[in-house]
């Protein structure tokens, strides 16, 4: 991060993140030119794999800060894809897509890339603590309250009447640039070129 972008970012009185998001939001879908794996702690989910490493492809002179912050939220996205696309391949449907937790509140942009790239409509949770609404949840079962989770769920649980449904020119973008992403994913992912793991450790 440039040191002009600190700066520029206490000037507004923002935070880095709500800076770059903002810079970030000017952006359209594909503009950065990049495209990122997001296995910075390496792959859990579906390749369950800890010694992959994350990679972030197209980056040149002109790349900016906010390029790669949209190019990272996205891959994100992607990933999240994959998990449900993998879902619904062995037989699980996803019928619909909750976000709860801080960031669902926090990021409109990181909730409409992902609305955009799932291709789905988002409902957000209402509560600003939503593991410790699910605890409470169980823990009303557990103390007779309430029959069973379900039922804890619908009287506990409620969703904000704000959602966010996918843009349709953004979605057909972000159709091209997942099927990339995909095959970057397997690529580097499922053996056609273990180069991450070969350089592990060249000692």
């Amino acid at each position: 991060m440039p040191e002009t972008y600190v700066r520029a970012a206490e000037e507004a009185g923002m935070d880095i993140h709500h800076y770059l998001t903002e810079k970030a939001s000017g952006l359209r879908a594909s503009e950065s030119g990049l495209i990122a794996l997001d296995w910075w702690n390496g792959n859990r989910s579906c390749l369950a794999d800890a010694n992959l490493k994350g990679m972030i492809l197209g980056m040149d002179l002109a790349t900016k800060p906010e390029h790669i912050y949209r190019a990272l939220i996205e891959s994100c996205a992607y990933g999240m894809r994959t998990i449900m696309e993998a879902f619904e391949a062995g037989g699980v449907k996803v019928e619909r897509v909750y976000a709860c937790g801080g960031i669902a509140k926090k990021n409109s942009l990181m909730m409409q890339i992902y609305a955009d790239v799932l291709d789905r409509e988002i409902r957000i949770g209402s509560s600003d603590q939503s593991s410790a609404l699910g605890a409470a949840m169980f823990g009303a079962v557990a103390a007779g309250v309430y029959p069973s989770v379900t039922e804890a769920a619908r009287a506990l649980g409620h969703v904000e009447d704000h959602s966010y449904k996918p843009v349709p020119e953004n979605a057909a973008v972000y159709r091209r640039l997942y099927r990339e992403y995909s095959i970057l994913h397997d690529y580097f992912g499922r053996g056609g070129n273990d180069v991450m793991k070969r350089i592990r450790c060249l000692w």
